[in-house]
């Protein structure tokens, strides 16, 4: 997947830098008071943990893929789903204690279910790619 020439600094980034910003992006977003301007449609913020932690396990499942064990597809999934999930875990506490927020084990659960179906899609996509019937139109 990676060229045999391609330097140390940008697999960094590309791979990991975009991983760092978006778990820097969730910090500061919970660093801040709590937002009383919500539209006002059911489960709102609960599809917003799911997009973000979609892609967040998208991104550590891109980074991890530029490790030595990037060929064992299992463990990959694996750790990935378990880092975006174990973020979202750290965040819900970070929240706890953030004046005007609140931690939820719905948003566990929302941050959870979105990065498993982040990595499965990715991983879907990734194979699709790879198959000799996806040719170009």
């Amino acid at each position: 997947m990676f060229e045999t020439g391609q330097s140390k600094l940008r697999i960094f980034f590309f791979y990991w830098l975009p991983l760092i910003v978006a778990c820097l992006a969730i910090f500061i977003q919970s660093s801040l008071p709590g937002t009383e301007h919500m539209p006002d449609v059911r489960f709102f913020d609960k599809l917003l943990h799911f997009v973000a932690y979609a892609l967040l396990g998208i991104l550590f499942l891109r980074a991890y893929e530029t490790l030595p064990i990037k060929n064992n597809y299992k463990f990959l999934i694996f750790i990935s789903i378990a880092s975006a999930t174990l973020y979202g875990i750290s965040d819900e506490i970070h929240q706890y204690f953030v004046p005007s927020r609140y931690a939820e084990l719905a948003d566990v659960a929302a941050n959870t279910i979105g990065s498993i179906c982040g990595v499965f899609l990715y991983y879907r996509w990734g194979l699709w790619k790879k198959s000799p019937s996806s040719g170009s139109l």
